[in-house]
């Protein structure tokens, strides 16, 4: 087998198992992702005031790593050997690579403003998928990702302050993104095959690995404090744990495109949740642009061609 050939092979993803509008299924799947999900980043905000970037990072994957490992689907499906180095994969850019990064972002960005960001991911996800499928998405998923970009942008612009560490921490994130944007695609086709469950609990195990020596490091930067770690248990419980297996079986029912329409919603919660407990003030720009985001959601989850 040629080095392209196993590249072709590693790198596959697939369509979703239907294309027609959102059923209700699939909206309360959209619900529980961007709920938990929306409100990750002011956990892991809150997990920084005692814990290291590496120390949150590691505990939040250990923490969904327990909570999935409870449920038998997840330990006594198997994985064909010819998924097994797929699976890997998904395990470093789902897992390990994001959850790093995001940590680490926040020392610099604000948890409202790293939510927002994350609305970017649907054009990675789309473009990626573009590439791996060898077409483009429907004329409504393009609207619909156009209009939803045009949305972050205008959230973000007034909420993000100048300087070098700002603009790191921002680059940072849309790193995250794009590997975010790999993940979801590798997954529709395991995820159809295996199930969720048994995919995001595999994935969890190669993050636990891997993420250990940063932890380690950061041990002595750490100190146990009751809020800060409660923060991190239900940031790892459900955020990497229940919330991870909600976006997986969206994406492997409409496809990793349509499926990262919940990137879209995560800003709205963000700030909502910035402007309560964080008393964040949001510009009447952000404001319209939550309009934009919301509209290009529901285009992104029309029928597919």
């Amino acid at each position: 087998m040629t080095d392209t050939t196993a590249s072709r092979r590693l790198l596959q993803t697939a369509e979703g198992a239907h294309s027609a509008a959102f059923t209700p299924a699939d909206w309360g799947l959209v619900a529980t992702a961007v709920l938990i999900w929306g409100s990750s980043f002011l956990l892991i905000a809150e997990g920084l005031e005692s814990l290291s970037p590496g120390m949150v990072t590691w505990l939040r994957i250990a923490f969904g790593w327990l909570a999935l490992g409870t449920l038998p689907a997840a330990r006594r499906t198997r994985i064909a050997a010819e998924d097994r180095t797929r699976l890997l994969l998904v395990g470093v850019v789902w897992l390990a690579v994001p959850m790093t990064i995001f940590p680490v972002a926040e020392q610099w960005v604000s948890s409202s403003v790293t939510g927002m960001l994350n609305g970017a991911l649907p054009l990675f996800s789309a473009g990626i998928a573009a590439i791996l499928l060898q077409r483009l998405p429907g004329v409504r998923q393009r609207w619909g990702i156009a209009i939803g970009f045009m949305g972050i942008v205008a959230i973000a612009l007034p909420t993000i302050e100048g300087g070098s560490r700002t603009a790191l921490g921002v680059s940072l994130v849309i790193v995250a993104m794009m590997s975010y944007g790999v993940a979801g695609n590798l997954v529709v086709p395991l995820q159809q095959r295996y199930g969720s469950l048994a995919v995001i609990w595999r994935a969890q195990s190669v993050a636990l690995v891997l993420t250990a020596p940063y932890a380690v490091t950061g041990l002595g930067d750490s100190r146990f404090e009751w809020q800060p770690v409660g923060a991190v248990v239900v940031l790892g419980a459900f955020g990497t744990g229940f919330a991870f297996v909600a976006a997986g079986d969206l994406m492997g029912r409409v496809g990793a495109t349509r499926g990262s329409i919940i990137a879209y919603l995560i800003p709205v919660v963000a700030l909502v949740l910035g402007v309560l407990l964080r008393d964040e003030h949001v510009a009447a720009l952000a404001i319209a642009g939550l309009g934009l985001v919301l509209a290009g959601a529901w285009l992104t989850s029309r029928a597919g061609r």
